[in-house]
């Protein structure tokens, strides 16, 4: 067994710098056969999380053949699919990174508990988080359920350093045949919008990297203040490349380690944002539900609606208000959503027109490119009032306000909406080459009048809160 190679199996960790699992596979000096399964976990991502993987997986093949390298496709259950590669190929050893949702977990212990038993290694490597979730506890020895007490108790902790690419990667005498990424059809659900998207998409780890860095050296400085207007080109963007694993969140971390020892005034912030996409993954490694069901005791009888014809125009960037529609119409032409406006967009469904956030958290999941489980599952809870660490109750972000504070100009308004204007800018008109035809929408048309008037919904969701607030609810 001592020449028998090792399989790699990528997932979401599209790069070659800083992976563990890689990493010791390299050191064995055993033959490395990178592979990609086209399992039930990608199967069931929605249209724009699916094609955006499809463009990674092309140019982390190509990456991996620069090295002499090659990345074997296939498509089908995990676990048959790893049986038959190592009967194939005499491996001796699978390898992967971890990950921390509730799917992913279920497949990984049953892969690993068959191939340990048919005698083959099958070890899993830390990866995708700057600490495992079983790592970070209370004083009482729990998990945490509020994110201030969460990142005081890592803020001070060194994840350890980044792992350098390994330079020996060796090829195997002979490679498993593989399947062609074209016949995959990633990008079908996508339709016509993913030739939008492509334009805004930053793919592969060569342009992580080189993301970073501007990010660093351009805009960290002002990150605290300028993060959140969705107008500025003012945050690092790399939750896209995170999403995939096209970079790591320890090389993040450690890079603006760096850039804060040089005096960086804005690093600080930004080592709390990934402290949270930490505190997310941790939340749902431990509350394996979070995606599923009310965090918190007492929502399940809460009277939100299920979808309905006012959840329509929201999906559909027409609910007549600004800067809610600006939001959705961003997401169909970039593949991303500010975060700001995520959580006007996220409380306007889930209180101004009482929908339930699984709602959201659906289309959300369909329509990202940088979709995370945890994220985006910790994301609408903590809108909606339902989950850990959640707004409170009377928080109700109103969607006129938010604008005139972080976009007074109206630049991002105008960014995406076409209606109204004489001239409208591309991202505005891309956006009706993005949506699908059926919707029937043109930018000729006039600018639908609001679904509901701001402050009464407001008072509709607060009197809504209290009554089950004082019911027990």
């Amino acid at each position: 067994m001592q020449d028998a190679p090792v399989i790699i199996w990528f997932r979401r960790d599209l790069r070659l710098g800083d992976h563990a699992a890689l990493s010791a596979a390299a050191a064995t000096r055993r033959p490395v056969i990178p592979v990609f399964l086209h399992d039930e976990t990608v199967e069931a991502l929605g249209a724009a999380a699916k094609w955006r993987l499809g463009t990674g997986l092309r140019l982390f093949a190509e990456a991996l053949a620069k090295r002499g390298s090659r990345l074997v496709l296939r498509r089908g259950r995990a676990l048959d699919l790893l049986k038959a590669l190592v009967g194939e190929t005499g491996a001796g050893a699978v390898y992967w990174s971890r990950v921390y949702d509730p799917a992913g977990i279920t497949r990984d212990k049953e892969v690993k508990a068959a191939l340990t038993a048919g005698g083959i290694e099958a070890k899993s490597f830390p990866g995708a988080v700057l600490f495992e979730p079983w790592t970070v506890e209370t004083q009482s020895g729990g998990p945490y359920s509020v994110y201030s007490p969460f990142w005081r108790n890592i803020r001070g902790r060194d994840p350890g350093p980044a792992l350098d690419s390994p330079n020996n990667i060796k090829i195997p005498s002979q490679w498993p045949e593989s399947e062609d990424l074209s016949d995959w059809g990633m990008g079908e659900a996508m339709n016509r919008g993913a030739a939008v998207a492509a334009g805004h998409a930053v793919v592969g780890e060569g342009a992580a990297q080189a993301r970073l860095e501007r990010f660093v050296e351009e805009r960290m400085t002002d990150y605290r203040e300028a993060r959140d207007i969705p107008a500025r080109d003012a945050t690092s963007g790399l939750s896209e490349n995170l999403a995939w694993g096209e970079i790591s969140a320890r090389s993040i971390w450690q890079r603006a380690i760096r850039a804060r020892e040089e005096g960086n005034t804005g690093a600080d912030k930004f080592l709390s944002e990934l402290g949270w996409r930490d505190f997310a993954c941790h939340l749902m490694y431990h509350h394996p539900k979070l995606a599923d069901e009310n965090w918190r005791d007492g929502w399940d009888s809460f009277p939100w609606r299920e979808d309905n014809d006012d959840a329509e125009r929201w999906r559909r960037g027409m609910t007549g208000e600004p800067f809610v529609d600006a939001a959705m119409r961003e997401m169909y032409v970039t593949g991303r959503m500010h975060n700001r406006a995520r959580m006007i967009a996220a409380s306007y469904l889930t209180k101004h027109l009482m929908t339930h956030w699984h709602v959201g958290l659906r289309w959300f999941a369909e329509c990202l490119t940088d979709w995370d489980p945890a994220s985006n599952a910790m994301g609408w809870q903590w809108v909606a009032g339902s989950g850990p660490d959640a707004a409170p109750y009377f928080r109700i972000f109103n969607p006129d306000t938010q604008a005139k504070k972080f976009d007074p100009r109206e630049d991002y308004r105008r960014a995406f909406i076409a209606e109204g204007q004489a001239d409208p800018p591309d991202t505005a008109l891309s956006y009706f080459d993005a949506i699908p035809r059926s919707w029937g929408l043109s930018a000729d048309q006039n600018y639908p009048e609001p679904i509901v008037d701001l402050a009464e919904g407001r008072a509709r969701a607060l009197d809504t809160y209290e009554r089950q607030s004082s019911n027990g609810g």
